[in-house]
């Protein structure tokens, strides 16, 4: 069984990467989009989104760091994959999952599953400028409006040179929308001589259960899941299926403590103050799903706007508080 951390745009990207990684249970993990679109980005660009680069591709808690493109021109995505190779990322990932309106306005993501000519030649454009060593994958959804082309699409990604595929087992139309559709992702494994990897409302052990005799898939890549549930990758990977008893939840939740002080750190490294707040409630707003103790600090904390305020809850909840004043580094690739 592989397993595998997802990007999420605003949310899961390089701070919540280096929180939640340590707790193992990862193969690799994917960054945010770079968003493709007639230029070569320049290195700083990609080490903005991915300040692993400078790790040897790697989250603070040891695991790989693929970087992920996004884009409609085969040409130019190529020289972006070559720039970003020079880099030594542990993979490159291309984009065909995304279902943003703004994205797909721009012929990018998800609307690019109606054209899998497209998806052909960009992926073999990719894969020809990068050296042997550097694995290319891909993430795709089932189709723009319907899954009619969804086996279609899977074979131009195989046929163009891509090692493994994540499957998003909904349509663009769909959205985020429950249900996840696992028997497609089953279909698409059952064309293509590849891995293929599911995604889609994994939130707990029961669901991957069902995922995996629906779709007849081991393999899963897990996004808001792992984010309202840190320790889901980890109590898969050791075959723990079923609810955690209360006990063992408290247990969790005194180090998901420790996580939420390292996670504020980290925000404040890379964000202004005034943005910080939000990006704390974003993370608690998911932890309550599991957490009692995260639905409490979240009712505390939801009307404050300040970090002051908030240190004074997070200290009061024994969340370990560094004061701004100790000179917080800036995480290498970012702004202060």
């Amino acid at each position: 069984m592989h397993l595998l951390l997802a990007p999420m745009e605003g949310l899961l990207d390089d701070v919540l990467r280096a929180v939640i990684t340590p707790c193992g249970g990862y193969d690799y993990a994917v960054t945010e989009f770079a968003r493709v679109s007639g230029t070569l980005l320049p290195e700083r660009f990609f080490r903005r989104i991915a300040p692993e680069l400078s790790s040897g591709s790697r989250t603070a808690g040891g695991t790989p760091v693929r970087v992920q493109l996004l884009g409609s021109d085969p040409a130019c995505m190529a020289d972006n994959a070559a720039q970003l190779a020079g880099l030594a990322p542990s993979g490159i990932d291309l984009n065909f999952g995304c279902p943003a309106p703004t994205v797909n306005r721009h012929r990018g993501g998800a609307v690019l599953l109606d054209e899998p000519e497209l998806m052909h030649a960009i992926t073999r454009a990719v894969r020809r400028v990068m050296p042997a060593e550097i694995p290319l994958t891909a993430k795709m959804r089932l189709g723009v409006r319907d899954a009619g082309r969804a086996v279609e699409c899977a074979r131009a990604l195989a046929d163009g040179g891509a090692a493994a595929l994540v499957v998003h087992a909904r349509t663009k139309d769909d959205g985020y929308r429950p249900p996840a559709h696992w028997p497609w992702v089953g279909r698409i494994a059952e064309a293509v001589r590849l891995p293929v990897v599911a995604n889609g409302e994994v939130w707990n052990g029961e669901d991957w259960r069902r995922c995996r005799a629906e779709s007849g898939v081991a393999d899963i890549m897990l996004g808001r899941g792992a984010v309202a549930d840190p320790f889901l990758a980890r109590r898969l990977r050791g075959g723990q299926l079923e609810a955690p008893e209360p006990a063992a939840r408290e247990s969790e939740w005194l180090e998901l403590r420790a996580m939420l002080g390292d996670f504020r750190e980290r925000v404040l490294r890379k964000v202004v103050p005034r943005h910080a707040p939000g990006r704390i409630k974003q993370w608690l707003n998911l932890l309550r799903r599991n957490f009692p103790q995260a639905e409490r600090l979240y009712q505390q904390i939801r009307g404050l706007s300040a970090m002051p305020e908030i240190d004074r809850v997070f200290a009061a909840a024994g969340i370990r508080v560094v004061p701004t004043s100790a000179g917080l580094a800036p995480v290498p690739g970012r702004a202060a």
